[in-house]
């Protein structure tokens, strides 16, 4: 790490990754790029002669904030600071921060780009593309249903097994980000589909016993990077000239469901989302449809 030498800065970036992984359930990934992050700023703020995050005050974080406006994007100047601010919360709410303000990362923030989200007709388009007369088709057919139908992240997809489905409740149940679990209702035709899958293509893709639902054509986990193939062929064969991925699959459930008037906190707890913040920016409604709910609702309008 960048800040080894100064055992303050260390000890404390290391209690908190520690904190990450541990506490909070942070991949790998997660706790990596937060070590590379803070191991930056600990050597910036270590060359300004600090040796303890408590004799970090306002006029350093400044120094910092400028540090940043360098070569670098925008967004990894925002990261960083994001990094060092919940390293800081998290000293803080142990007695261990400076008395300092925690650094915003307002400056850096970009509007998030949001996928344009499918209309019906087009996701239908997609559904109906895979060669339905053939075992990998039913497959690819099972696997456009459960990210669309059920609004899964493709991780959760492919990782999904069959002790997790319950076809006698038309629900699935995923363990998706920091290990959350929750149950999600199958829509009819989703369901149908799985159905015909497991009892049509499943076992001929079965070269040996897996709790696996998805298999490849080896009978083996598919991979993500197959998943999107599929999709991306999919799309294609649907006439969809756009990039068409997982998440926009996933973007569109979320999208037809609160048009379909679906309260915003039910579809939180569908996506598996632990702040409705993310929610509402993975869901954005465009004007012309927030003006209709509107007019629609308002006593006056």
């Amino acid at each position: 790490m960048e800040t080894e030498g100064h055992n303050g800065l260390v000890e404390a970036i290391e209690w908190f990754l520690d904190h990450l992984r541990v506490e909070r359930g942070a991949s790998e990934h997660t706790v990596l790029a937060y070590r590379n992050d803070l191991g930056k700023a600990g050597a910036f703020f270590q060359g300004l002669g600090l040796s303890d995050w408590s004799q970090l005050d306002a006029a350093k974080i400044i120094q910092f904030e400028s540090s940043l406006g360098g070569n670098i994007s925008q967004a990894t100047a925002q990261r960083r600071l994001s990094s060092l601010r919940s390293l800081l919360k998290f000293l803080k709410r142990n007695n261990s921060g400076p008395s300092a303000d925690l650094p915003s990362t307002a400056g850096f923030r970009k509007k998030k780009a949001l996928p344009k989200a499918l209309t019906i007709d087009e996701i239908l388009a997609i559904l109906e593309a895979p060669d339905l007369g053939t075992i990998p088709g039913l497959r690819d057919r099972a696997l456009l249903e459960l990210v669309y139908g059920a609004g899964l992240r493709i991780s959760e997809a492919v990782d999904l097994t069959r002790d997790g489905l319950d076809l006698g409740n038309a629900a699935v149940r995923v363990t998706g980000k920091r290990g959350k679990t929750r149950w999600i209702p199958l829509p009819a035709e989703t369901l149908l589909w799985v159905r015909k899958y497991l009892e049509a293509a499943r076992p001929s893709l079965a070269k040996e016993a897996s709790d696996l639902v998805i298999l490849s054509n080896r009978g083996l986990q598919l991979r993500r990077q197959t998943a999107y193939k599929i999709l991306e062929d999919c799309a294609r064969k649907a006439g969809i000239e756009t990039s068409v991925s997982p998440h926009v699959l996933r973007h569109s459930y979320a999208v037809h469901l609160l048009k379909g008037g679906a309260d915003l906190r039910a579809v939180q707890e569908l996506l598996g989302h632990e702040s409705i913040a993310t929610t509402q920016v993975y869901t954005q409604l465009d004007v012309d449809e927030v003006k209709k709910r509107y007019r629609k609702a308002h006593p006056r309008s």
